[in-house]
């Protein structure tokens, strides 16, 4: 979140500003800073806390995460549904078309990946993580982060949030702070966001922070959107010449 919020503050220096933020999962906290709503010392500490919360919230080892490649949510979806038998498994990331996380308590999301290989997934493999984010499991750490958000101050923000749990445009302190608590538990809605942002005439994409998983995600999603990011002098440079670039475009298209 330090490092995003750095390389937003690079990007602002040169007179950049969004139409729209958007953070998947973490990077919500660092959306919401650079929409003006949360101060960046309050996030800084509220997403220490939030990472405690979570790894608490479940013993290491009861939960897992999948990955599963190659198949449909709403078949995912069965999947999990067929695999639960009294335990937690549901999706906990929609990242893509064809690319769902799962997650829940471990041998549910292991029966889960079975079923999903079956029926026709290209590949269901397990996580490297320490707890099963974004699932039921996480509900304490929801009652926790409901609590510390609380007596968080949030400030109406300057630029439109699409949220992660139901990826809606948001535009008010209250639902800024109420999208953070219910993240914790439910699925991250990325795929659904970016094709809202779409809907809303999107087409050029910078992602800030290390990293361009997030751009790739956005070619599947986005097909023939310019995807862009910041990370260092380097790729700040070359995203500038770009934004430049398509700003003149639409000076000479509205001349």
């Amino acid at each position: 979140m330090a490092t995003s919020v750095a390389a937003w503050r690079a990007l602002e220096r040169e007179g950049v500003r969004p139409d729209w933020v958007a953070g998947h999962s973490l990077g919500e906290y660092s959306a919401l800073v650079c929409a003006g709503t949360l101060s960046f010392a309050d996030a800084l500490q509220t997403v220490r806390l939030r990472g405690e919360y979570m790894q608490e919230a479940v013993p290491v080892g009861v939960g897992a995460m999948a990955a599963v490649l190659g198949l449909d949510l709403a078949e995912v979806e069965r999947a999990c549904r067929q695999a639960a038998d009294g335990e937690v498994v549901a999706p906990a990331n929609v990242n893509s078309p064809g690319q769902v996380v799962i997650a829940g308590h471990a041998a549910a999301v292991e029966r889960a990946s079975a079923l999903c290989r079956a029926a026709g997934a290209r590949r269901a493999v397990t996580l490297p993580v320490s707890a099963p984010f974004h699932c039921a499991l996480m509900r304490p750490a929801q009652e926790r982060l409901a609590v510390r958000l609380a007596g968080v101050a949030f400030r109406e923000p300057a630029t439109p949030l699409v949220n992660n749990v139901d990826a809606r445009a948001v535009r008010t302190a209250t639902e800024c702070r109420d999208g953070l608590v219910r993240q914790v538990s439910a699925p991250v809605l990325w795929q659904q966001s970016i094709e809202l942002l779409v809907a809303q005439g999107v087409d050029t994409f910078v992602e800030i922070g290390p990293g361009s998983v997030l751009s790739g995600l956005v070619k599947r999603i986005a097909k023939g959107a310019r995807t862009l990011n910041v990370e260092d002098p380097e790729s700040l440079a070359q995203t500038l010449a770009a934004l430049a670039g398509v700003a003149g475009a639409t000076r000479s298209r509205e001349s």
